[in-house]
């Protein structure tokens, strides 16, 4: 359970429940920050990757002497060379397993391709120069000799009979036949309802575009191998690259990492060129840099969602919901990634239950390889999906039934009362108020009033839709995390996780919980998060859980170094340990130890301070207040909400502009309403930007159309609407801080109400469905060819 006098300690200026500014913005702000661009060592030098022009061919030769030859040039490598030097391939590490029971079939990815390319983009060579611009030219002279192939980028065109094979041990290209649910009840339930709503659902390919392109330098320094790379966790990396690719004791490895400009999961793990770098660091025995560039990073990142989805909803006569079922084809692209799989599997089965009672579900998976960009995990990682799919659903079915949307999932909606309630998704909703939380949404949205704007609209001869995303995200398990709380010698206090921020304000908000449970002055503390060596557990940041681990980390943490300052107390006020108290918050501000019943007593400050500077404690004294604790993990939590967005749209043009836009959300408690706001507004714009206008585009012979931005959309400042945040919280009872996570929950909202609104807009021509994205041309093209309804 939340501890209550922790929540209730929200007067304090810096604690739990304050709009707290980001410690890093005014580092950040003034071009202080350094990420991994910004690192020049000593006798660096440069690395260019080679990649294939094509989507397909077999390898007969790689011509080298030419690049060798040319000015400034150290090294070129083929994947020939790699593979001689032992070095391990990257593969997926998901113990999912077939619908008969057998394991999934994965690939071995090498860094560099050695008997075939499979994908626009593969790396085949890499070269390494003094300079930058003499590393890219030399690279331009490597010469290819490959055999094109016949090429495919679509699962389901890769599920067809005579399909490009990517792999001679691989048939079908099939990775994963995945079933989860009581397939006999399911078709059951189907075959009894009253109604059963299909729709045929395209979950579109995203690049994920983050602000930092992908950059690392790789090193060999005395012995080990230490790589400064920009991802979500050093822990977890060091342990990929050290145990399946490096093949060396976890020790012999260092990860560092810096500011990070985004990643949405895509920086979460190894990628080919970190073996590239570390590899001719220790070869050359200099510092390697690469940095992607723009067009490049279109190729070479993995993309996020990918999925051809049929979804049905059985109800009852009177609209109740009897099941739920996804048969789907995922796209994984030319190699399985770290966690390829989860998105269109487990996390579809997870999350499609969302807030409601549905009894029985059923998700059917072919997960299948193509010629294109491997896929991984995107901001909610197969999370804003499951919503999206069951919201489209709900608004289908409540029309072709004539009932009332908003009514239909009230009626459906899991009551306060039936908590904790055992999802058929094998989830344990701990609590939440979904209906209430509805109808205040209404109320904020002013729904009542949506017939006269829709009117106004007309007037300018504009269609208006209102659309509702009701949504329940299960966020990723908490993994076990460390909490280091370090007292240093000039009067800072730092914390180490191992959880990592890349533009979410980890330092203020893991600042204040410290600030609340022992009264450390906010601005005396830091945070260390980037160093593996400072690790001895960390999890990463993924899944919406940051808060809910290392914030538990940080509470329990917190209450170990007020039991070691109890002793070190004692000795410094001369009284028993028995007579210390502990106030966290008295007028001074700063945690303070007092012996009890008087007002005797030491700021938790000074204390540290004068235990640094003894010559000599007695014994049981203990010599810092310094504690390394790592929390053992806490049940996944359930953030939950409702979005409403109103669209208008131009049916001369099929462009949609999204006028108004509304957000109540149960994040739980929120430690910092202003940062978690924030972190709504990032989830909808990118959202917005899935929902009308990105998609990545291949051709027939596999190369992308979608390149660069001239090609690929992203929603600017103009396409966003005002955002009006609402919160709505019930606590979790699952965390010490009574949190739920909100990283990826602005997806989970906007995707169902962005579609809804564009699908009711143009229900006044008939059209009941529209695939994302619903850009000008795509709407244009609907309205053209569909009947206008009477």
């Amino acid at each position: 359970m939340p501890d209550t006098n922790m929540l209730d300690a929200t007067r304090l200026k810096f604690g739990i429940g304050q709009s707290v500014p980001r410690a890093e913005d005014p580092i950040l702000l003034t071009g202080r920050g350094q990420y991994t661009d910004d690192i020049a060592l000593p006798g660096q030098i440069w690395c260019v990757m080679v990649r294939s022009p094509y989507a397909h061919g077999v390898i007969r030769g790689i011509g080298t002497d030419a690049a060798r030859a040319m000015p400034g040039v150290l090294g070129v490598w083929t994947g020939a060379d790699l593979v001689a030097a032992g070095y391990g391939p990257m593969k997926c590490g998901m113990p999912l397993k077939n619908r008969d029971g057998s394991p999934i079939r994965t690939t071995y990815r090498h860094a560099l391709a050695t008997d075939k390319v499979r994908f626009v983009g593969d790396p085949v060579a890499f070269v390494v120069a003094e300079s930058r611009a003499e590393a890219k030219d030399a690279a331009e002279m490597v010469e290819l000799d490959i055999d094109m192939l016949p090429a495919v980028t679509q699962a389901s065109a890769a599920a067809e009979p005579g399909a490009p094979q990517l792999y001679d041990d691989i048939p079908g290209n099939l990775v994963l036949d995945f079933q989860q649910g009581d397939s006999t009840k399911v078709a059951e339930a189907f075959a009894s309802a009253a109604h059963v709503t299909r729709l045929g659902i395209r979950n579109n390919r995203i690049v994920v575009c983050a602000m930092e392109p992908r950059s690392a330098i790789g090193s060999f320094e005395d012995g080990r191998y230490v790589l400064r790379v920009g991802c979500q966790g050093v822990f977890g990396l060091r342990a990929q690259m050290a145990n399946e690719v490096l093949k060396v004791p976890t020790q012999q490895v260092r990860i560092l990492t810096g500011n990070v400009g985004g990643s949405f999961g895509m920086k979460a793990n190894a990628y080919p060129e970190y073996i590239c770098l570390l590899h001719a660091a220790k070869e050359l025995g200099r510092p390697v840099k690469w940095t992607d560039e723009r067009t490049s990073s279109f190729l070479s990142d993995q993309h996020g969602r990918d999925h051809e989805v049929e979804a049905e909803l059985a109800l009852d006569a009177q609209g109740r919901f009897l099941a739920v079922r996804l048969t789907s084809f995922a796209n994984m692209g030319a190699y399985l990634s770290t966690v390829a799989p989860l998105m269109g599997t487990a996390n579809f089965w997870k999350n499609v239950q969302s807030n409601y009672r549905t009894p029985l579900i059923e998700v059917v998976t072919r997960s299948l390889l193509t010629n294109t960009s491997p896929v991984s995990a995107y901001r909610g990682a197969g999370r804003p999906e499951g919503n999206y799919f069951m919201e489209r659903l709900i608004e289908a079915a409540a029309k072709e039934m004539g009932l009332n949307a908003i009514e239909l999932r009230r009626r459906n909606h899991i009551r306060p009362e039936e908590m904790p309630y055992a999802a058929a998704s094998g989830s344990n909703y701990d609590g939440g108020d979904f209906t209430a939380l509805l109808d205040q949404t209404i109320t904020a949205a002013d729904l009542p009033g949506f017939a006269s704007r829709k009117a106004a609209s007309a007037e300018k001869g504009l269609l208006r839709g209102l659309g509702i995303g009701n949504f329940l995200e299960c966020t990723a398990p908490p993994t076990k995390e460390q909490g280091g709380i370090r007292f240093e010698k000039d009067g800072t206090v730092t914390i180490v996780t191992g959880t990592l921020d890349y533009g979410q304000g980890h330092w203020s908000a893991f600042a204040q919980v410290l600030h609340q449970s022992i009264g450390v002055p906010f601005h005396q503390i830091r945070l260390k998060q980037g160093d593996s060596d400072e690790l001895v557990a960390g999890g990463g940041t993924g899944g919406s859980k940051s808060l809910m681990a290392s914030g538990a980390a940080i509470v329990e943490a917190s209450e170990l170094v007020v039991e070691k300052g109890r002793a070190a107390a004692a000795w410094a006020l001369e009284a028993a340990v028995s007579d210390i108290e502990f106030e966290a918050h008295p007028e001074s501000g700063e945690g303070r130890f007092l012996i009890a019943g008087t007002d005797r007593g030491v700021g938790i400050m000074e204390l540290a301070a004068r235990l640094q500077q003894a010559p000599a404690l007695p014994e049981g004294v203990p010599a810092t207040l310094d504690v390394t604790h790592v929390f053992d993990q806490a049940p996944q939590a359930y953030p939950n909400g409702c979005h409403v967005a109103e669209v208008e749209i131009d049916p001369e043009t099929g462009i949609v502009s999204i006028d108004r836009y509304l957000s109540v959300n149960d994040f739980g408690v929120i430690v910092n309403p202003m940062l978690v706001a924030g972190q709504a507004h990032g989830g909808i714009a990118q959202g917005i930007g899935q929902a009308l206008m990105e998609s990545v585009a291949f051709g027939e012979d596999g190369q992308m159309q979608t390149g660069s931005y001239l090609d690929y959309a992203l929603p600017r400042a103009g396409d966003m609407p005002d955002i009006t945040f609402v919160s709505h919280p019930v606590p979790a009872t699952t965390n010490p801080l009574g949190a739920k996570g909100c990283g990826e929950a602005g997806c989970a909202g906007s995707l169902p109400a962005v579609m809804n609104a564009v699908v009711d807009a143009l229900s006044a021509h008939g059209i009941r469905h529209i695939d994302m994205p619903a850009t000008p041309e795509r709407v244009w093209q609907a309205i053209q060819s569909a009947p206008k309804a009477g």
